[in-house]
């Protein structure tokens, strides 16, 4: 490869210092909310590596004043041009095409600017995936455009993972995760991967979804890499069949959803009755979740589409179980005389002391 110009390898130096930056901090033990402070350093790297593209292209990445005519001027702020943000460095880059890379960093800046300065540990297991393809694609591109030189994958290790614990974690993450105020966000990420074109969200460069396997050998000797990454290839559909049969037999059992800590309607009714002024039952209930879209009607291929901050649909169970924030909010809502009749039908009727 040429010689790169000191200034496309300053910006790559740039690029690679905050990607291992973004990794460390995610990795520290005892970080909380790695996903915030990720996000932003690894906005930085990717924004300095596509610089370092444009750079080396011989193309300004900076903004133009408009109306400038023929004569190219380009904007300042202290005197210094104004780069493109990585906004627009993805729409320089890729113009026409949407391929999950660019899902993926779409996501992650719409949930910077969502997160930045709010504090939701409980959204870290959530959101593994596409932090993890976020780092995989940066490797991708820059190995692509500038070479194997280039790579940080040298400089990083796996993290390591107390994974005896990790269902429990898990299932505390989901409870803290119902029962947050982050509603606004949960939103944002539901309505985010819906949207997403056919075949997108299953991408791995979009999402990066794992499995770390038991690296077994004949003789102990034979064992060099205890972890090794493996690739999908749909070209080797054998290999890939042996593989899924191999994490069939050491995954963990999935339970689809965690039961503790939700309540049922009759427990929700009952906490209702001993919050709110007025009479309450089992039809104020119903007519409350049809009316706020907290759950489906019924359709057997829509139960898991529920807002999981208010209610979760329990398929062991198959029923649906409501959190305490769902109580919280409908106390709320329902104090005020005209929302209860709106969304009971029915005028509100004092409860007799």
């Amino acid at each position: 490869m040429p010689r790169l110009a000191r200034t496309v390898v300053a910006h790559l130096e740039k690029a690679r210092s905050a990607c291992l930056a973004a990794v460390e901090n995610y990795n520290r033990p005892g970080t909380a909310f790695r996903t915030r402070t990720y996000t932003m350093l690894m906005t930085v790297a990717w924004t300095s590596l596509f610089h370092a593209f444009f750079y080396r292209r011989r193309q300004k990445p900076w903004y133009r004043q408009p109306g400038t005519g023929r004569q190219i001027r380009y904007k300042r702020i202290d005197g210094e041009p104004c780069h493109w943000e990585l906004r627009e460095c993805l729409r320089q880059y890729y113009g026409d095409m949407n391929p999950p890379q660019r899902a993926n960093l779409q996501f992650m800046l719409a949930l910077r600017n969502k997160i930045e300065h709010r504090y939701y540990p409980e959204l870290d297991p959530a959101l593994y995936g596409e932090c993890q393809a976020m780092l995989m694609n940066f490797e991708e591109l820059l190995t692509k455009e500038f070479g194997e030189t280039q790579a940080v994958g040298g400089q990083l290790a796996v993290s390591l993972q107390f994974s005896a614990l990790r269902p429990e974690a898990q299932q505390e993450a989901l409870r803290r995760l119902q029962t947050s105020q982050a509603k606004d966000v949960l939103e944002f990420i539901e309505r985010f991967r819906a949207n997403l074109a056919p075949g997108v969200f299953e991408s791995s460069a979009y999402s990066m979804r794992v499995f770390l396997l038991p690296k077994l050998a004949v003789r102990e000797r034979n064992a060099d890499l205890a972890v090794e990454w493996v690739p999908y290839d749909k070209t080797k559909p054998e290999a890939m069949e042996k593989l899924q049969q191999a994490i069939t037999l050491i995954k963990e059992k999935r339970v689809p959803v965690v039961s503790e800590g939700l309540l049922k309607p009759s427990e929700v009714v009952e906490r209702l009755r001993e919050r709110l002024p007025f009479r309450v039952n089992m039809h104020t209930h119903t007519q409350a979740w049809r009316m706020y879209g907290v759950r489906p009607a019924g359709d057997a291929e829509e139960k898991a589409r529920t807002r999981p901050e208010f209610c979760v649909y329990d398929e062991l169970a198959n029923g649906y179980g409501y959190t305490t924030a769902w109580v919280d909010y409908l106390c709320q809502e329902l104090q005020d005389e005209e929302e209860f009749a709106r969304v009971t039908g029915k005028a509100p009727v004092l409860e007799e002391s």
